[in-house]
């Protein structure tokens, strides 16, 4: 009995240490796209940075990995996160969405913060720092607005 539990554990070592070979790609990105929201309607500095602070690690093309996405299959789980968050909007691609959808987007956008729907419970549990204050929800639905409001008058 000991002899087979030992040789099981061997084994799940040996295919956890094998797993951590197989590695997702990054959602890194170095530059700015010319297609992303901030070069195409100038955000506010202090929008910027909530939105790089609460959104950005899902919603764009520039996450910030933490040291336990090094490790499998907890990178393979965040890389469909990411995945999943970008098909719902992309800030570095904001650009290419037509007209019609960036306006959805933006009101999404204020409708999402102000349900405390974004950023997602998981999310802000083990990014604390990405938890939004009243007053921060009142900056980036004010601003998420006012982009809807220039997007539906063009």
């Amino acid at each position: 009995m000991k002899k087979t539990f030992f040789r099981f554990a061997a084994l799940l070592c040996l295919a956890f240490g094998l797993l951590q070979f197989w590695r997702p790609a990054r959602n890194e990105s170095l530059t700015l796209s010319p297609t992303d929201l901030s070069v195409l309607h100038p955000v506010p500095a202090p929008v910027q940075a909530l939105l790089k602070r609460a959104c950005y690690d899902c919603h764009s093309n520039y996450t910030h990995y933490p040291w336990y996405a090094n490790i499998q299959p907890v990178s393979w789980w965040l890389t469909k996160h990411i995945d999943e968050g970008k098909q719902h909007l992309n800030f570095s691609v904001y650009g290419t969405y037509s007209a019609k959808r960036a306006l959805k987007k933006a009101e999404e956008i204020a409708d999402e913060v102000t349900h405390r729907d974004m950023p997602l419970p998981s999310y802000t549990w083990l990014h604390p720092e990405a938890r939004l204050s009243s007053a921060e929800i009142k900056l980036i639905v004010d601003w998420a607005n006012a982009l809807s409001d220039q997007l539906g008058s063009n």
